[in-house]
């Protein structure tokens, strides 16, 4: 069977961070093309090259410089099965409904929907079984689909081997997260250098209400809650890239360290098994040493793809204790939401058919 032509899609909110990081990412993929941009009002009817402040290491790809960018709304997307969103909240509320009701699956990095009952909040390795509840959704051909809050990614990653295996019944998580996590202009430089501000707004209650749902289990009317206690406290430090976290986890069946290392290192998901192209080899990835792992030499693993996990010991208040990574606006935004659009499309999900063959 030959390769199927590559699905037309737009990037919403295509100036800001987490939006070139998608145009990076999107701009030689296999099963994607991308043929529309949208920007807030004052960028709108601009060439992208003009209006977007490029902050990415790879230049500005070619085919997107003069493409003019276009309001946020339906008609924008028209030709576009797929978008992804990387708008703003206050923004993305409304108008993922509006592409939605339009017939547009919207794939989705903001937090707008991500707690809907119907909405499915997915990591692909941890819980694909919970695209099913987009078939819950009242549009007719489209539907929303959301990627986590990037802090939470890192987290739930290690997390679910060991819950599958061993049962998790609390966690106590301290992150120490890149100034990119904060999107442009970003933290004022005098707030962000030699400083670390112990404050994230509503980042806390995403950590501790996002891992729930995403743990949790699908039922046929929605998602019951895992019951896991989470505490988390969130942190802003002077880092470009990448989200550390110190997590303490109480388990209810407590086995040898060893066998929480043999659970991280032989964990694969459907991305793994499907062959997806944006899919780590290893979504977890076991670093060996006292001062592991660290966001400038480990962010990148996997091609900032994977969770990195090291330090694990034993916690004299919880059951175990150990260190993760992960990279926030590549796993922790449009990476993590590229690789869902992929799953999705593999699933069927929306009725978008993939450019991959074996779809």
């Amino acid at each position: 069977m030959g390769v199927r032509p590559r699905i037309p899609v737009a990037v919403l909110g295509a100036t800001g961070t987490v939006g070139q990081r998608f145009i990076t990412l999107l701009a030689e993929h296999p099963w994607f093309e991308i043929r529309a941009l949208t920007a807030s009002d004052r960028s709108t009817g601009k060439h992208y090259k003009d209006a977007v402040q490029w902050m990415q290491e790879s230049p500005l790809p070619s085919e997107v410089a003069s493409m003019v960018l276009l309001p946020t709304q339906p008609d924008s997307a028209d030709g576009c099965r797929l978008a992804f969103s990387a708008l703003a909240s206050s923004v993305a509320t409304e108008a993922e409904i509006a592409l939605a009701s339009a017939g547009i699956l919207v794939v989705s990095n903001a937090g707008s929907h991500r707690m809907d009952p119907d909405v499915p909040l997915v990591v692909p390795e941890v819980n694909p079984d919970h695209l099913e509840l987009a078939t819950l959704q009242k549009f007719d051909r489209g539907a929303i689909l959301t990627n986590p809050n990037c802090s939470t990614i890192g987290l739930v990653l290690p997390l679910k081997p060991l819950d599958d295996l061993f049962g998790v019944e609390a966690v106590h998580v301290v992150t120490m997260q890149a100034l990119s996590g904060a999107g442009m202009p970003g933290v004022p430089g005098m707030r962000s250098l030699d400083n670390v501000v112990p404050w994230i707004p509503r980042e806390e209650e995403k950590v501790e209400q996002e891992t729930c749902k995403i743990l949790g289990r699908l039922t046929d009317t929605g998602i019951d809650a895992a019951p896991v206690r989470v505490s988390a406290a969130c942190n802003r430090v002077p880092v470009l890239d990448g989200h550390l976290a110190c997590v303490s986890v109480s388990l209810r069946k407590t086995p040898p360290r060893a066998e929480l290392e043999a659970a991280w290192r032989s964990f694969r998901g459907e991305p793994q098994t499907l062959a997806l192209p944006t899919a780590p080899p290893l979504p977890v990835i076991v670093l060996e040493g006292d001062d592991v792992p660290q966001p400038r030499l480990h962010r990148g693993l996997g091609g900032g793809m994977a969770a990195s996990v090291g330090r694990l010991r034993s916690c004299p208040l919880l059951d175990f204790r150990f260190v993760t990574l992960s990279h926030n606006t590549l796993r922790g935004a449009a990476g993590g939401a590229l690789l869902l659009a992929e799953l999705a499309v593999r699933k069927g999900i929306a009725g978008v058919i993939g450019a991959d063959p074996r779809a």
